[in-house]
């Protein structure tokens, strides 16, 4: 018999107390000191750049944080896409031509809804309009799935798994269908009227608790990282975003999946998950230094450049290089990127060369390749 009621009680959400999370101040507040140290710096490091430079910066942490979010879940999107839209909804002047697919701007539309309206209460509706928008035709991949409700598990109990098919490791069981209204209403109440805790660690326990109810069929992890982006954003103080969370648990994804297995599997002391979560806030937070360095530079070149006179074909390829291209820029390329011909291509390179913007990488002959001359 006993061994029967420690299964029963295998998962925290079927603990007698739960959902009574408890943890260690004292093994949280120098981690948490340093959390809000870092927010704070990167605040006022941020609120000191002019209006065009903080717009790049946040359109590049946006499209970030979409990119990663969606490869956590094994899904890549077109940064392109993801930037223009990105753009587009904010009424940035980046925003380019590229037209974006359905899924690209639910995602978008997700993540902007939840930090630049950070202060908004979560409602079922609000979370069911998230869901939709994940998934715009009524299918994840190939497979129908609930869309806008909650799951039904009618193919067995919901199972929280990470790696590729096949080789799926079981992290986690998730509440019973027939609970998941109960425990979203109690969730939510929390979510809304909680005010006595830190929001970092609050964003900590959320993204904890909503994973591990689990409530719709799919989209679950990226509207749990949409949720805690909407608090990290109330602690910030600021509906503009300059880190990614997301993108540091995609780094950190394999400890990501075993303090998450761990959790589940213990008591309802969390210390060791607020732990984890604000080591990954920190590495988030100084992982951003790589962003505002990019978006520097790129202001610098264009400053040191602004009495040369530039096309537009010419200005949409140099700007590539300078958000980080992929690959090795030949004149095939260039000309794909311009949509011009080749000979075009190839006397907008040299031009740009001419005027020493453009320099020869030291392969020559079919292989020939160019890349940014830094410094004039």
């Amino acid at each position: 018999m006993s061994q029967i009621l420690r299964r029963m009680n295998y998962y925290i959400h079927q603990k007698s107390d739960w959902p009574d999370f408890t943890w260690n101040n004292d093994e949280l507040v120098i981690l948490l000191s340093e959390a809000r140290n870092l927010q704070g710096r990167l605040i006022g490091r941020m609120e000191s750049m002019g209006f065009e430079l903080r717009d790049e910066a946040l359109l590049d942490t946006l499209t970030l944080d979409v990119l990663k979010s969606a490869e956590i879940e094994g899904e890549l999107l077109n940064p392109e896409q993801v930037r223009s839209s990105i753009a587009q909804r904010l009424g940035m002047k980046f925003a380019g031509a590229t037209m974006s697919d359905r899924n690209v701007d639910g995602m978008v539309e997700m993540l902007i809804d939840a930090t630049q309206n950070c202060y908004r209460p979560v409602t079922v509706e609000r979370l069911f309009d998230w869901h939709a928008a994940l998934f715009p035709t009524g299918r994840s991949g190939i497979f129908k799935i609930t869309v806008a409700d909650w799951r039904k598990d009618e193919s067995g109990p919901m199972q929280v798994v990470s790696g590729a098919a096949g080789r799926e490791k079981v992290h986690f069981q998730a509440p019973a269908a027939d609970l998941i209204e109960k425990e979203i209403n109690r969730f939510i109440k929390w979510f809304n009227e909680e005010d006595s805790i830190d929001l970092v660690i609050k964003a900590a326990i959320a993204h904890l608790w909503f994973v591990t109810i689990h409530p719709f069929q799919d989209g679950n992890g990226r509207i749990t990282r949409a949720l805690t982006d909407m608090l990290l954003a109330r602690s910030d103080r600021s509906t503009q975003r300059f880190y990614s969370m997301s993108a540091q648990i995609r780094i950190e994804r394999n400890d990501y999946y075993e303090i998450l297995e761990k959790t589940q599997k213990g008591d309802l002391d969390i210390t060791g998950w607020i732990k984890w979560f604000l080591n990954c806030l920190i590495n988030a937070l100084n992982a951003t230094d790589k962003i505002l360095t990019r978006v520097l530079l790129k202001a610098d070149f264009w400053n040191r450049n602004s009495t040369e006179i530039i096309n537009d074909r010419q200005r949409k390829v140099l700007n590539k290089l300078l958000d980080g291209f992929d690959g090795k820029l030949t004149s095939m390329k260039w000309a794909k990127i311009a949509k011009c011909s080749k000979d075009t291509a190839i006397r907008d390179i040299n031009d740009l060369i001419s005027k020493e913007i453009l320099q020869k990488k030291s392969a020559g002959g079919r292989s020939t390749n160019y890349e940014l001359k830094i410094e004039k």
